[in-house]
Order: structure tokens, then sequence, then C-alpha cells
């Protein structure tokens, strides 16, 4: 496995080319480099995969060369591979690949064609380097590239003002969780006297005490940086306006990439985190807020890439709830079946929005299933996996383990009972609003004109994403488990006494969703104007805005940090602080301009001025000695 680099580094040069290039390149050119680069990167991560399986699954490190040496710390550029960097590496290569191959045929006719594949072609390389990095430090180092790249490929369309101002929000609040990531490195640094992964992990359990101040703090602070990039309360508000960047973007970012940063670092220092159990339990309960607040909000959201960008939020707060139950494999394996058919519904989004001219509102589009099957099938497929269909799609077979391992948990401690039924709220939601979604598009009233679509590398990447987002995907289950195992990342231990209860609680979240959803077929297929006219009333409207606008996060940072921020930055915009020391010269000046306007050349104004001098003097003397006795 020698070549484990080779997965970084074809991304890398693709980027460089199409960087030198730009312009320059010809949209051919540019689409069979920025592809190629992945594609031998996800063949490179295949063969280094059927390596690490054959040799027995042991663990092994690429070191490159030392990065820099300062003291004792000296992270190398070293490569780490395990089984669950094997997962994530499979992962962002996989469906980046797919996602590569369906943004040739999406961005064809746009303008800097290679400037948006190098973008992607970083995006790639920097994730590889977070999941694959054997240190902190250059885990940070990834950490930092895929935000970037978010803030530049968000931003692509830049002559529109609100991209830029939707790119630099998402680089701003993002920036916020690097710096608690940061200050967790300075105190696991602090702790350690190392950034080594695999020491830190192996010996969290005897360096630190649990539930100390400073072993919270520590845990606290990684969570906060992972709560940043996965889009989690109080650190998500970025998510949605995301949606400005092109559709594959949004994939790209939402499936495989970014957001999934979050719930890697969580499950890889999971040893750190189990040493605050409080922490653990403020994850979970983060998450479960996460997904109910994601789930209102894309209920009323008119905007086909908000609703899934909502959804996507959802679905990451059943990973950290399961990461805060100790469910770690639940959770990946739920990111992993969430990164199928996720991407396969932005993808087809994206197909539906040139269908209908660019269009995202879904209420102008509408009618799509008479003129373009293959989409609905892919909608319907996506969807399902979403809602966790029963047996059909590979969602069932991952949110359910999900919710059946908070249920055990709930035995044992009383507020995971109440995570679990957060959590089925947030799948009875999820089948109400994609249902929603669906109907509108496919079946509603056509109020847009069809432009009809073509090629294979549309409809192929689809096809694939199709296929694993069905219960076929979930034939990964167990070798997935057999490399996590591993990696020494525990599986869920359930006790046999509790077994048929918690396949009774994950039937009661499965009945409760269909419930949902067939509540969604009433509202949307058979008593759509009843809804239309509770929307139009006072308190209908109401409650239709507070949803609209995800609970009023936005409105109250408004309040709490950016008025103030601008009204500091106007203050400092007139250099108060530099103004005040003008006050010194202004001093100066105005003793010069006193004291040369008493130079008039008359021999009784000097004479005056000396008596006046003299009598000064005289009372000073006098009340000094006053004074002194």
């Amino acid at each position: 496995m020698s070549f484990l680099y080779l997965t970084v580094l074809f991304p890398l040069i693709g980027f460089v080319l199409l960087a030198a290039g730009r312009n320059k390149l010809p949209e051919n050119v540019a689409a069979i480099i920025g592809v190629g680069a992945v594609g031998l990167s996800a063949l490179v991560a295949l063969i280094a995969g059927l390596d690490f399986v054959n040799n027995g699954k042991v663990t092994y490190v690429q070191h490159l060369w030392t990065w820099f040496n300062v003291g004792n710390l000296s992270p190398g550029i070293s490569l780490h591979l395990d089984g669950l960097s094997l997962l994530m590496m499979g992962m962002v290569t996989g469906v980046g690949f797919l996602i590569h191959i369906f943004a040739s045929w999406y961005m064809r006719g746009e303008e800097d064609f290679a400037r948006f594949f190098s973008y992607f072609n970083l995006f790639v390389a920097s994730m590889l380097l977070l999941v694959l990095g054997d240190n902190l430090a250059l885990l940070f180092l990834g950490w930092e590239g895929v935000g970037l790249c978010s803030y530049l490929l968000i931003g692509y369309y830049y002559q529109n003002p609100a991209n830029g101002f939707a790119a630099i929000k998402a680089f701003t609040v993002t920036r916020i969780g690097d710096v608690f990531l940061l200050i967790a490195l300075f105190l696991i640094y602090q702790q350690f006297g190392t950034l080594n992964i695999a020491e830190v992990v192996a010996a969290a359990p005897t360096v630190m005490t649990q539930s100390s101040s400073l072993t919270i703090w520590t845990a606290l602070m990684l969570f906060l940086g992972a709560a940043g990039k996965s889009a989690q309360i109080p650190l998500q508000t970025w998510l949605a306006d995301a949606m400005a960047g092109p559709t594959p973007v949004s994939a790209l970012i939402h499936a495989a990439t970014m957001v999934t940063a979050g719930v890697y670092l969580c499950c890889r220092m999971h040893t750190v985190f189990e040493m605050a159990p409080e922490v653990m339990m403020f994850i979970s309960i983060t998450g479960a807020v996460t997904l109910l607040v994601a789930g209102f909000a894309a209920l009323v959201q008119t905007d086909i890439k908000r609703i899934l960008a909502y959804s996507t939020m959802s679905q990451l707060g059943y990973m950290f709830m399961a990461v805060g139950a100790e469910a770690y494999q639940a959770g990946l394996f739920h990111m992993l079946t969430h990164a199928f058919f996720k991407a396969l519904l932005f993808l087809s989004s994206g197909a539906v929005i040139l269908a209908y001219h660019h269009e995202q509102n879904i209420f102008k589009m509408g009618g799509l299933f008479y003129k373009n099957k293959f989409l609905f099938i892919c909608f319907a497929i996506g969807g399902g996996a979403l809602a966790a269909i029963p047996y059909i799609t590979v969602g069932f077979f991952s949110k359910d383990a999900i919710l059946g391992a908070v249920w055990v948990q709930g035995e044992s401690i009383a507020v995971y009972n109440s995570l679990y039924w957060a959590g089925v709220a947030g799948a009875f939601l999820t089948s109400i609003y994609t249902f929603r979604l669906i109907w509108v598009v496919f079946f509603g009233k056509e109020n847009t004109p069809y432009h009809a679509i073509k090629g294979i590398t549309y409809w192929g990447p689809l096809g694939i994403l199709a296929v694993l987002s069905t219960f076929i995907g979930a034939v990964l289950k167990a070798p997935v488990e057999s490399i996590l195992n591993a990696a020494k990342i525990p599986a869920f231990v359930i006790p046999e006494a509790l077994e048929h209860g918690m396949h009774s609680a994950e039937w009661t979240a499965v009945g409760i969703a269909l419930v949902g959803l067939a509540i969604g077929v009433v509202l949307f297929a058979f008593a759509y104007s009843a809804v239309k006219s509770f929307a139009k009333t006072s308190f209908g409207a109401g409650l239709a805005n507070i949803c609209r606008n995800a609970l009023g996060f936005d409105a109250l940072y408004d309040i709490v940090f950016v008025k103030p921020y601008l009204l500091i930055a106007k203050i400092l915009g007139r250099d108060p602080i530099d103004r005040l020391w003008l006050v010194l010269p202004a001093i100066v000046k105005g003793g010069h301009s006193f004291t040369s306007s008493r130079q008039t050349g008359s021999l009784r104004d000097y004479a005056s001025s000396m008596a006046l001098g003299i009598f000064v003097l005289l009372m000073v003397l006098i009340v000094t000695q006053i004074v002194g006795k």
C-alpha cells in the first residue's frame, strides 16, 4: 500500500493543472482532467482497500516527511489507513467521482468551467487529507482546506452579491467551530504531549480523568468544532444558505464530504468523548434538537434545494444522536447510506432544475412525472430512503438501528428515552415533507415548460446511486461493521433482555413514519385546498413564517452578533484611537500658536509678562511653604 499517497496526489495534480489552465482549457479537456483525477483517486482507494482487507485489516501508516519540528512537537505528513479511514476514503472518492461525472454534464456552458473543477478537485484532496491524516495537525489542515473550498464553491456565481454573502456566512460560521477545534488541539497536546491520533485514542482512558473539568472542556471543544462543519445547533445557520452554489456543489458538500467531517471526528476520537459522559449526552441532545428544528423548517420551504439542505441537517442530527449514545457503527453506516441517497436526491434535483430552465421553486414546476419517469424513480427511491421506507430502501436499515440504540440507552438513562421520541418525531416530519416535495414536483400543476434532458453523464451516476439507495445498498452493512471492528470502533452492545423491546421500538418508529407518509398523502394529494386555506390564516401564516426561517436563529444572531459587530465596525471606522492620540499634537500646536502670538516686539508686553511670571512663581513658593508647615 505504498501508493496510498496517490489518492490525495491525483486530485491535487488535477487542481494545479486546472487552476493553471483556467479559461485556456477547452471544456472537454477540463472535464477529462477534473473527472479523471478523482476517478484515478477512487481506483487507488479501491486497490488500497482490497490490499487492506487481504492483509488482515492491519492498520497501515505511510510516513512521507516531517511537516515541522518545534520543541517536542513534530507532526508528520503521514497517512493512516484503518477501517474507519478506509470507509471515509471509499465514500469520498466513490460518491465524489459520481458527482464529478454528473457535474461534467450539469456545468456545460458555464463560465469558468475549469475553475469550477479546480475547486472541486481541491475539495476532494482536502477531504482525503482530513480523513487519512494520522495526526490532528494534519487533520486540521484538511479541515481548513474543505472550509476554504466550500467558500470558493458556494460563492462560485460571485457576480450575484447574495451568493458572495452566503459564501462569507458559511466561511465565518464554520470558522467559529474551527476556533473551538483549535482550542481542543491545544488542550489535547497539553495533556498528551502529542497530536498523533492513534496515541491519543489509546492513552485517553489512562491520561484523562473521567468527568474532570479539563476532560469535559476538551471533549466539548472537540464537539463544537465538529458541530461547525456538520451544521449542528448553534452553528447550523450556514448550511441552508450554502445552496447558493451550483447543485453538484450541494451534493458534494452535503452528501459525502464536508458535513460528514464532524461525525468522523467524533467517532475517531471516541475514547476522549467517553471520558466525558456529560458531553456525550449533550451531543445526543444537540443532534435531537437539530433534527427537529430542521424537520419543521423543511415542511414549508419552497426552494427544492433548501428542502434537501434541511433534510441533510436533520439526518446529521440522527448521526450525532447515535454518537452520543455510543452507537458509533450505526451512525457511521447511516453516514454512508446518507451519502448514497442524499447525493441521489441532490443530483436529481439538479436535473430537475435544468429541465425547468434553472427554476428552483417547487410550485413553479409540476407535472414532471408525465415528462421524465426516470427522474421520478430516482426521486422516489431517494425520498423513500430519506423517509426510511422499510425493507425497500437502504435508509431503513441505518436509521432504525440508530433509534433502536437510543431506545436501549433510554432504559438506563432517562434522557435518552426522550431523545428516542424526538427521533421518532423527526422521522414523522421527514415523511411529510418528503412526500410534499415529490408530489408537488411530479404531480402538481405544470407551471414552467419542460426542457428535455439526456446524456449518459446525467443518467449514469443517478442510476448507480439509485441502486445503492435501495435495499441492495444494505449488503454493505456487514463489511462496514467488519472493517470498523478492525479499527476498534466499538460496536453497540444490546443486552439480551432488551432485544425484543428494541425491535419493538424500531417498528414503532417505522409505523409512525408511515403514518406521517399517509398524512402527507392526505394533506397534499387530497386536501391541499384546506392546507392553503390554513396557510392564509393569521395563525397559519405566522407558524409558516417561523418554520420558514428555521425558528428564527438567523434573526437572533443578527440582533445578538451582527448588528453589534457592525456598530463596532462603524465606530472603529472613524478611528477613535487615532483621534485620541491626535489630542497630543493638537495641544502642542495650540501651545505653539499661543506662545507665537505673544512675540509682539513690544517692550511693555514683555515687561508685563515678566512681572506676571514673577508673581506666579512667588505665589507657588508661598503655597508650597504653607503646605509644608
